[in-house]
């Protein structure tokens, strides 16, 4: 069942993160981009972890995992970033 599924499911992610990558090239502000590269980074990752789970090699969670937490990190700081050059009141943040 799972060798049936892994090549429609790996092409999903491919095609997803593909629309990603549009729209971290074409957005029209910096918070789009941020959105765009959060979820790539999201969808290589599930897509390591369909790989891994279709060649049976568990090794490969520990380094989702780890890069899962540098992303998270990483989304954190951008948003962070952006919301000081916009400036407390634009944010929303009084």
């Amino acid at each position: 069942m799972t060798e049936a599924v892994l090549p429609f499911v790996t092409l999903a992610y491919l095609v997803a993160m593909g629309l990603c990558g549009l729209r971290l090239l074409s957005g029209p502000q910096a918070e789009d981009r941020v959105l765009a590269l959060d979820t790539l980074y999201i969808m290589a990752l599930a897509l390591i972890a369909v790989l891994s789970i279709g060649s049976g090699h568990p090794i490969n969670f520990e380094g989702v995992l780890a890069i899962a937490m540098v992303g998270f990190v990483g989304t954190i700081a951008a948003a962070r970033f952006l919301t000081r050059s916009r400036g407390a009141n634009d944010a929303g943040l009084d």
